[in-house]
C-alpha cells in the first residue's frame, strides 16, 4: 500500500519482493551499528529479510508504522528501495512515538531522508500525534543533521529509552504547523 509521495519519493509497505533490498541495507555496519542498542547485529540472509518483513508489515497501526522509501525521481537510483522510514513507539516509555530513517549508503547525500521524514511527519500530525520524537546515538552526525533540517529541536542527552545515552530531538504539531507555514526548512529545500 502507498503511504505518502514526495517529490522524488514512494513510501510504501514493504513487500516479500523487497528482500533482496532489505538484506542488502541491513547486512551492512555502516547502517546498523545507528539501529538500537549494544553490538550491531547484520542481517544474514533472504530468508531472515523475508522474516523481518514480516514483522514490519504488521507493526501498521495507524499513524504508526514501517515503511519502505524507494525512489522515483528518474535519476540513477530510480525504482531502487532504498530504506526505510518508520513511527514507532519508543521502548520503555509511556507511548511516546519516535520517528526514524535508515537509507542505502549509494542513498546517503542525496536529501532523501528528510524528504521521507517530513512525509512521515506529516503523517503523524494527521493521524492525531501532538509530539513526535528521535533519537539518535550521541555520534550519528548524518541523523542530527537529518532531525535539524525538518524543523525538530534538540532537547540534549537523555538516558529514557534505550539502555545507551542518546541524542533526543522533538517536534510539536504546533511547530510543525509553523515550519509548514513558514515553507522552509533549515538546510533543506522546499518539496511544495
Amino acid at each position: 500500500m502507498l503511504i505518502a509521495t514526495t517529490e522524488r519519493l514512494r513510501i510504501r509497505d514493504w513487500s516479500i519482493d523487497d528482500a533482496e533490498a532489505a538484506l542488502d541495507i541491513h547486512s551492512r555496519v555502516e547502517v546498523v551499528q545507528w539501529l538500537g542498542d549494544g553490538e550491531p547485529v547484520l542481517m544474514k540472509d533472504l530468508a531472515e529479510a523475508r522474516e523481518r518483513i514480516g514483522t514490519w508489515l504488521v507493526r501498521d497501526d495507524p499513524p504508526a508504522g514501517f515503511w519502505a522509501i524507494e525512489v522515483a525521481d528518474g535519476g540513477p537510483l530510480d525504482g531502487r528501495t532504498i530504506g526505510a522510514v518508520l513511527l514507532v513507539p519508543l521502548p520503555n516509555g509511556a507511548g511516546e512515538i519516535e520517528i526514524g530513517w535508515h537509507l542505502h549508503p549509494d542513498a546517503w547525500g542525496h536529501g532523501y531522508a528528510p524528504e521521507a521524514a517530513r512525509a512521515i511527519l506529516q503523517r503523524g500530525f494527521d493521524g492525531g500525534l501532538e509530539e513526535i520524537h528521535a533519537v539518535t546515538h550521541l555520534t550519528n552526525e548524518r541523523s542530527m543533521a537529518v532531525c535539524s533540517k525538518i524543523g525538530m529541536e534538540h532537547r540534549g542527552i537523555v538516558e529514557t529509552w534505550y539502555d545507551e545515552p542518546s541524542q533526543h530531538f522533538v517536534t510539536t504539531r504546533e511547530n510543525w504547523q509553523s515550519v509548514l507555514t513558514r515553507g522552509q526548512w533549515s538546510g533543506g529545500r522546499n518539496l511544495d
